[in-house]
């Protein structure tokens, strides 16, 4: 698709290195599976990343361990999702908390992918992190391991 080859270009020129091949990343003891890694720069399907059992343990781990993180396939959340919403959630808390610079491909604009009631404000701070992950007073701040 578009957004993935606009993914792929996108970890290429952040590491020209990076190895475009699935693999698994191991995190606390479980295997997930990425689409690609670099030096510092990790690509995760939004499924593998956040529909699976993981808790913001995971997620502060991983927020450690790269300084870039791609999440492709971001979806648009209705009650039925509500899991994986407050995954995302966690997980957009803890990059922003580590100022790891977060790319992402989503179904919708980021204040329009929660459809739900039960995070709606939680989601509110979402949405408002994923616009600030692309300003330049963001991109500039260091990430904090």
């Amino acid at each position: 698709t578009r957004a993935e080859d606009s993914m792929r270009s996108l970890l290429l020129t952040i590491d020209p290195k990076a190895e475009i091949t699935p693999d698994r990343l191991s995190l606390n003891g479980r295997e997930i599976p990425i689409r690609a890694r670099g030096n510092g720069v990790i690509w995760f399907d939004f499924e593998a990343l956040c529909e699976g059992p993981r808790s913001k343990v995971d997620y502060v781990e991983l927020s450690r361990s790269c300084h870039t993180l791609l999440l492709s396939g971001i979806p648009c959340f209705d009650a039925d999702r509500e899991d994986a919403a407050r995954r995302l959630v966690e997980l957009i808390d803890e990059l922003y908390d580590r100022r790891v610079n977060v790319i992402v491909s989503a179904a919708a604009p980021a204040n329009e992918l929660y459809r739900g009631r039960r995070l709606a404000e939680d989601f509110v701070r979402t949405a408002s992190r994923l616009h600030e992950f692309q300003s330049e007073d963001y991109l500039a701040s260091a990430h904090r391991p």
